[in-house]
Parts: structure tokens; C-alpha cells; sequence
């Protein structure tokens, strides 16, 4: 029997791969591939090709332009090849632990050292008896890594077939992994496997028939192929010129040929190109109108229908909603909760996917389970998801931006955002968009719960289909946030208050300022501010408050009230009728318009921006910062 994976070691498309077979120097594709993954956050990269017989590679702890020049200086090219991208777990952050990472066979066998190159993204749980094992056999190490491994056990079940000798070695690996493997012995041939972690099979056509190419995502394969096969888990495929194959294991352990579609993926190579911006993640903030508007594009009417066939029967089987998400999705889960329960009428409860899978908890199979990721693949709410189908909370959907990811594949119903691809590491228009599809989702669910009229239909749709101007008229309020940025830029500590539908906002601005401008930063709900926080306000400590005109905002005063009596100094967003002035202590920023219950979607822009231009103020790396990535996809 095959072992599988723990689901509690899931995933890690932080990484990058990709590879090919061509009968050209294959370099430039792979350098290119790893550009157009760089977005997911790395701290080292590689490439590794056939080259005159033997196995060539080039590695770096910088970025992949510096890695380019190694590649340029030391000559490497190859029509056989395999390139990664590194978001460390085994070992530190060293050109030693970086991949691709090459066999080094035992002493009596030394003809087949360097003879298997191979790139991993996951996490190989028995990796330590495995190590065990091939030392014992005379096999030497010289990283701290899972993948060195894999590698080497790839060498040591080697007899001349490298598909015959992956397979036999996936079967006894327990764990999350995609790995792209070539061998000295065989040229023009890379084998791929998966199990947890995404991989893609790209078809060369036209000018690049007969060459064959693997990635982690199908963006890596931009502008070389659009003919996309998306392995499933389980899946080996064998590239060769002109050719290839998959194979899937069974129950037993066996490897069965299989077909798999393919597809025509368009996979949006414009989204790399910065334009007139400084950075990717100020390119996304300024097109977050636009984003909104192409998901709000086919959207006619309120149905049910918007999230797939059967929604409505699914819809009226619920009555009550579970949400899991992790870290930005998180917080537009927190959001729609509010409108949820005060539109829709029913209750919702949002939990963060790594704590609810691992709690026990009371299911009820009357819940819709709404899973909330970008990516798609986050490993956390993956797992999530299957938890709280595996305890019978059968009826599950994602809000999501990708519509080819394993989220979308896994849930019953989907809403697909058209954020477009989002470089920058903190996230922006995915967010945005996420809460339209979840404001659509509420009003689904009021409609097939008779709480909402065709009047109250109306005017939603009014209004949201007025929001790209609403939010690129705050956009325009840049100049006056650039000016806040110069002093937050020396500071080290802020928090932000928001009350009732704006404290999640509160929280996302916070975590935008933490995550690429590296300043400690803290949001609580404002009425919580005397029972401890008050604590921290000094003059030293910014006070960011969100300030829309609703019914709490007379509470709202009374808290700023006490923050200037200890000496704090507020910064706040106020809609124009709040009559909240600028004085001593307190900067005010006027929004354009209140925007009623979509007023969350308006108020998230400007601490994007302040969170942006504070991070350029101090010089940090904004859209890879330190020790994040993208798609968050390991435990």
C-alpha cells in the first residue's frame, strides 16, 4: 500500500519549478520561468542542464537577475533542464541547501555521482529515516534539506529507466511534493512527479513542437505554451521530445497510464509588467477598480446560479455558514460575517483554517463551509476544507482568484474573482475582490432566505456597480497619504481602531503596515482601547482610525477622545459628514463618500496606500518582503 500524505504537511508552491526538454539551449525559458514566479517569495535559486554529458548547474542566494549573470559567467546551457526557486523549511537560506541538488553515490559506486538532478517543493515527513537509510548505503550529504534525499534515492533505485526509478521512489516518500528530475545518463528526458503540491504539464506548439515543459504554475509557462495540463495528485509524467506520458498510482501501489485534458490557458503575461509604477504592489492597488469591474462583469442579477449549478438547492438546505480562511482572506471573512448576519440573516462564524483543523469542533450538516484564498492552494484552508467535509458539512464553496486551483476542484461551488494575477506579496486587489464575492454571497443567501426585496436588489446592484469610480476616487487621495508616510516611516509601533464592520479593515491596514514596512502594528476594536491597549498611546504611538459615518461613530469619537487625552496623536479616515476636524493631534483625511454597508471596500484602500508609501519612506523591499511569500502553502 502507498503511503500518503499527512495532510498536516501540505503544500509549498512558495517555491518555483520549472523544467524542459528541447533540442535548443533551454536556459533562457528556464531563467524566464523563475522570473515570472518570483512574486511567490524566495531566498535562493538554481538551475541545473544536461551539458556535454554531464550534469551543469548554477546556484544563488540573490535574486534570479544575479543568478542570470552566474549562469552568462560560468556558461551553463543545456536542452535538458530544471530551474527552482526556494522558500527555505530544511536549512538555512545558503547556496549549499539551494536547489536543484544533485546524487552523490556511495564510494564503491562512484559512477553515479552526479548523475540525478532534481528540484522539490514541499516537505518530505520521513526524510530523517530515508537519510538514515542512504547512509548507510554510502551516500554522502551536503545540504540540510528534505530534497538532497529524494535525490539520492532516485540514484539508488536507478536501473537505467528514470520513470521506473521515480515511481519506485515516490511510493516510499511520506510527505507534500512536486519534483522535476533529469538524469546525466539519459538526455532529453525530465520525469515529474506530485503529490500535494502543484505541477503542470506544458505542450509545445508551433515554433516549440516537439519541446515539452513542467512548472509549478502555469504563469512560469507564459509566452512558451498555452497548452496546460494540470497533473492530479499521484500523477508521474515522462518528458521527452514529442512526446509524453502520465501515469497515476493506484490503491495497491501500481503505476496505470492515464489521459489528462488539456487545456488552453491564457496565462496573463501583461500582469508582469510594472508600467509607469514603482512597485507590483502599487501597480494592483491603482487597479482595483478595474479588478472590481471585471468581477462584477457577469453579473446581471442576484441568483444563486452565480456560484454554479445547484446553489439554490444547496442554499436552502443552510442555515448557517462557516468560514476559513488564513491571513488577508481572514480578515474579508471577518468582514462579510457583518453582512451575513445583518443582510442574510444567518448565522456565520469565521475561523483561521490552521486553528479550526486542528480543534475539535460541533459540525452541523446543515453549514456552508466557504473556503477564502487567492491562490487557491493554501495549504491550511485546503486541509480545513477537507476536515470539515470529512465530519458530513457536505455543501462547501470558494471565493477565489484562480479558477484551475485545487480549492475550486475541491469545493462544490465557486465564485472566481478576477483580480488577475497579483505580483506583490501583500496582498491588495485580491482582497478587495474578495469581498465583493462575498457581499454577492450575502445577498444570495437574503434572496433564498426572503430577506430581500427586489427594491433592496436594486439598489445593491446600484451600488455596486458603483464602486470602481467610488474607489478610484479614493486612489486620488494619494498626495495626502504620501504625506502621512513620511512621518509613520519613523515610527516603530502603531495601532489602528475600527468599530463593527471596519475593525476587520482595521486589522488588514495593520498587517499591510507590519508586512512590508516592518513596523509593529496592532488593531483592536475601539471600545477594547480602556481595557488595555490605552496602555500603549504615548505621542510616539500613531493611532490610525477608520472612521466611516455609520451608527457607531459617536462611540468612535469618545474613543479618539481618550487617546488624545493621554497625549496620542490619531490619523484618521473620516467620511465627510463624520465632523471629525483636523487640530492639535489629530490629521484627517476626508473620504470622497459614505458608502453605506460596502464602506469596508472603500476604507481598505487608503491604508493600503498608507502602508505602501510608508514602506518605500523606510526602503524596504515592498513587494518581496523579508521572510514572506506569496502563496503561503507550508504548515
Amino acid at each position: 500500500m502507498r503511503p500518503r500524505p499527512n495532510p498536516s504537511r501540505k503544500l509549498n508552491t512558495m517555491c518555483g519549478i520549472v523544467g524542459a526538454v528541447s533540442t535548443k539551449n533551454i536556459v533562457p525559458v528556464l531563467l524566464e520561468g523563475l522570473r515570472r514566479l518570483e512574486y511567490r517569495g524566495y531566498d535562493s535559486c538554481g538551475v541545473a542542464v544536461h551539458q556535454g554529458g554531464q550534469l551543469r548547474r548554477a546556484r544563488s542566494t540573490s535574486r534570479v537577475a544575479e543568478l542570470e549573470a552566474n549562469v552568462k559567467a560560468e556558461e551553463v546551457q543545456g536542452g535538458t533542464g530544471i530551474a527552482h526557486t526556494r522558500w527555505a523549511t530544511h536549512g538555512a537560506p545558503a547556496v549549499h541547501n539551494a536547489h536543484p541538488h544533485f546524487s552523490h553515490g556511495p564510494s564503491a559506486k562512484q559512477a553515479s555521482a552526479g548523475r540525478i538532478a532534481l528540484v522539490h517543493n514541499g516537505i518530505i515527513e520521513n526524510h530523517d529515516e530515508l537519510r538514515a537509510e542512504l547512509k548507510a548505503k554510502g551516500y554522502e550529504f551536503t545540504s540540510q534539506t528534505d530534497t538532497e534525499v529524494i535525490a539520492h534515492l532516485v540514484d539508488r533505485l536507478y536501473e537505467g529507466d528514470l520513470l521506473d526509478a521515480v515511481q519506485r521512489a515516490v511510493v516510499q516518500l511520506r510527505g507534500a511534493y512536486a519534483i522535476a528530475v533529469f538524469c546525466r545518463d539519459e538526455p532529453h528526458r525530465v520525469v515529474g512527479a506530485r503529490e500535494g503540491s502543484p505541477l503542470v504539464l506544458g505542450i509545445g506548439t508551433g515554433e516549440r513542437a516537439g519541446e515539452n515543459f513542467l512548472a509549478s504554475d502555469a504563469m512560469a509557462l507564459a509566452g512558451v505554451t498555452d497548452q496546460i495540463v494540470y497533473l492530479e495528485e499521484g500523477d508521474v509524467v515522462d518528458l521527452q521530445l514529442g512526446k509524453t506520458w502520465i501515469t497515476h498510482v493506484d490503491a495497491s501501489g501500481a503505476f496505470k497510464p492515464v489521459t489528462r485534458e488539456v487545456r488552453t490557458v491564457q496565462a496573463h503575461t501583461g500582469a508582469a509588467e510594472l508600467g509607469p509604477y514603482r512597485h507590483y504592489m502599487q501597480k494592483e492597488i491603482f487597479e482595483q477598480p478595474r479588478a472590481i469591474a471585471d468581477t462584477l462583469d457577469a453579473v446581471e442579477s442576484i441568483t444563486p446560479e452565480l456560484f454554479g449549478d445547484g446553489a439554490y438547492k444547496a442554499f436552502k438546505e443552510v442555515d448557517k455558514v462557516l468560514i476559513l480562511a488564513c491571513g488577508t482572506s481572514y480578515y474579508s471573512g471577518s468582514t462579510a460575517k457583518y453582512w451575513l448576519e445583518s443582510i442574510a440573516k444567518i448565522p456565520t462564524s469565521v475561523e483561521i483554517a490552521s486553528e479550526y483543523r486542528y480543534r475539535e469542533s460541533v459540525p452541523d450538516p446543515r453549514t456552508l463551509v466557504v473556503t477564502i484564498s487567492q491562490s487557491g492552494e493554501t495549504a491550511d484552508t485546503l486541509a480545513a476544507l477537507k476536515h470539515a467535509r470529512g465530519m458530513g458539512m457536505k455543501h462547501t464553496l470558494t471565493v477565489c482568484n484562480v479558477s484551475t486551483s485545487a480549492m475550486v476542484r475541491e469545493c462544490e461551488f465557486a465564485y472566481i474573482t478576477r483580480a488577475g494575477a497579483e505580483i506583490g506579496v501583500a496582498s491588495t486587489k485580491a482582497f478587495t475582490t474578495q469581498l465583493v464575492g462575498l457581499f454577492l454571497l450575502t445577498l444570495s443567501l437574503a434572496q433564498v432566505r426572503g430577506h430581500l426585496t427586489d427594491e433592496q436588489e436594486a439598489e445593491h446592484l446600484k451600488d455596486l456597480r458603483h464602486l470602481p469610480v467610488a474607489v478610484q476616487a479614493v486612489l486620488a487621495l494619494e498626495p495626502q497619504v504620501v504625506a502621512w508616510s513620511e512621518a509613520f516611516a519613523r515610527k516603530e509601533n502603531a495601532l489602528f481602531l475600527g468599530r463593527g464592520l471596519h475593525y476587520p479593515i482595521a486589522l488588514e491596514g495593520a498587517l499591510k503596515l507590519k508586512e512590508i514596512s516592518y513596523i509593529h502594528a496592532e488593531a483592536y476594536p475601539a471600545g477594547e482601547l480602556k481595557h488595555g491597549p490605552l496602555a500603549l498611546v504615548t505621542s510616539a504611538m500613531p493611532v490610525v482610525t477608520v472612521a466611516p459615518n455609520d451608527a457607531l461613530v459617536d462611540k468612535l469619537k469618545s474613543n479618539m477622545q481618550e487617546v488624545r487625552a493621554r497625549g496620542g496623536e490619531l490619523f484618521v479616515f473620516a467620511d465627510s459628514d463624520t465632523h471629525i476636524e483636523s487640530g492639535e493631534g489629530i490629521h484627517v483625511i476626508r473620504m470622497p463618500e459614505h458608502y453605506g454597508v460596502l464602506s469596508p471596500i472603500l476604507h481598505v484602500v487608503p491604508l493600503q496606500l498608507l502602508a505602501y508609501h510608508t514602506a518605500c519612506a523606510r526602503g524596504t523591499d515592498v513587494d518581496k518582503p523579508r521572510n514572506l511569500a506569496k502563496s503561503v502553502t507550508v504548515e
